[in-house]
């Protein structure tokens, strides 16, 4: 009998705790609008740990209203024009949100299709209210982070990425609240930044393709995507990615570098081909495209197929420096490959006719060269060596004068 009773009050004990937590709850719901904040806290932080409690959607609507008294009190404040906190106008934000999303989840479980639970409706217009200090929070945390100290930079991805949950989750699904948020892409690409910054490439494949497609953010968000991929180790999803940016983002250099730079390593230009001509086929007009099937014909050294493809790129887009300037740079490898064959025996006789088809390709390169120039005299990289190997060769001692003090003013 005493093992018995023993375990009788054993099994009593969970029980009694439970219904205690479950008092603790309706003690805070019921002092929510007229008792103290910092006990409403402790109260909430005890029945959002309780195991039987932290299942009950009343308990996270408990503590996000009192989030939200926090968040009311300092703007009470602000409003009396008296010192106030902003970071906890923030944070209560922040975690308001959070608890409304467990609220709506829980409180969903079970009902029919079409229907809402009975937070929901006020849950949103609360956290509506207060969105924009998750944004506010989010750039805070970053624009005060610090080198090596990645806390802040955490915090800052916490405030980014409840935003970013907040907006497409089911709780905001038929408010189409994703359709009608202007900055979302935005939010998606800082918050995949501030993942980028502390090595976090889980929230990166999480938020970046949110960013995608974002005019002017949409090609740092898939390098972003590209480098997670490359860190995991998945070279599939890594070169699908590549292709992808390419495709998007044909300006940005980053995509076919790394993809070129693939292909060359592993001896893979038969498959980098069959990409070129794919792209070729859904536009076979595309400067770009056009220009990087030259390239890859230029990095096997097949040289006059990439001069065919680099002269097609320029037919499509006459101001494309880099076409022109990879034109120069082809006639001027066709030039250093027959010097090697040349000869070189000004007795031979044959050494005239040489002499004359080498330099006939500095006379090719020329004006590609020179046009490059033309269209990018800022950007030194694309013609500035090239016109000092093509001067010095054709023996222009004036033009080849100046680019000698071009490259020495450029160090």
């Amino acid at each position: 009998m005493r093992k018995l009773f023993a375990i009788a009050i054993l099994l009593t004990i969970p029980f009694c705790f439970t219904c205690a937590q479950k008092d603790v709850l309706k003690q805070a719901k019921a002092t929510l609008k007229t008792g103290d904040v910092k006990e409403l806290q402790k109260l909430v932080d005890k029945i959002i740990v309780n195991p039987e409690t932290m299942k009950m959607p009343e308990t996270w609507y408990v503590a996000g209203r009192v989030q939200q008294r926090k968040s009311e009190q300092q703007m009470e404040k602000a409003y009396l024009r008296k010192p106030y906190d902003t970071l906890t106008i923030y944070n209560s934000a922040l975690n308001m949100s959070k608890y409304f999303l467990i609220c709506d989840s829980l409180a969903q479980q079970g009902m029919k299709p079409g229907k809402i639970n009975k937070y929901r409706k006020d849950n949103q217009r609360a956290i509506m209210a207060d969105k924009g200090n998750l944004l506010n929070g989010g750039i805070y945390y970053y624009n005060h982070s610090t080198d090596g100290d990645n806390s802040k930079l955490s915090k800052s991805l916490d405030f980014f990425k409840t935003y970013i949950d907040l907006t497409v989750s089911d709780m905001f699904k038929n408010d189409n609240l994703l359709q009608r948020d202007s900055i979302f892409t935005q939010v998606a690409y800082y918050a995949s930044l501030a993942a980028m910054k502390i090595g976090d490439y889980g929230n990166v494949l999480k938020y970046a393709p949110y960013a995608e497609n974002d005019a002017k953010l949409g090609q740092y968000a898939m390098e972003f995507i590209a480098q997670a991929h490359q860190y995991y180790g998945d070279t599939t999803a890594w070169i699908e990615t590549l292709k992808r940016g390419v495709e998007k983002y044909p300006q940005d250099d980053y995509f076919f570098a790394n993809l070129i730079d693939y292909y060359g390593s592993n001896n893979k230009y038969n498959e980098a081909l069959e990409f070129a001509d794919g792209m070729l086929a859904k536009d076979p007009k595309n400067y770009y495209y056009l220009f990087i099937k030259g390239f890859l014909y230029h990095s096997m050294k097949r040289y006059n197929d990439a001069l065919v493809y680099y002269k097609r790129s320029i037919e499509a887009n006459p101001n494309y420096a880099e076409a022109y300037s990879n034109v120069g740079l082809v006639y001027c490898l066709q030039a250093q490959d027959f010097s090697q064959e040349a000869v070189t025996d000004i007795k031979d006789p044959r050494y005239p006719v040489d002499q004359a088809h080498l330099k006939s390709f500095y006379e090719k390169a020329l004006p590609y060269y020179e046009k490059a120039r033309e269209l990018k005299p800022n950007d030194k990289t694309l013609w500035l060596n090239g016109l000092h190997r093509v001067y010095y060769n054709l023996s222009m001692g004036e033009k080849f004068n100046e680019m000698e003090t071009l490259m020495e003013s450029n160090g």
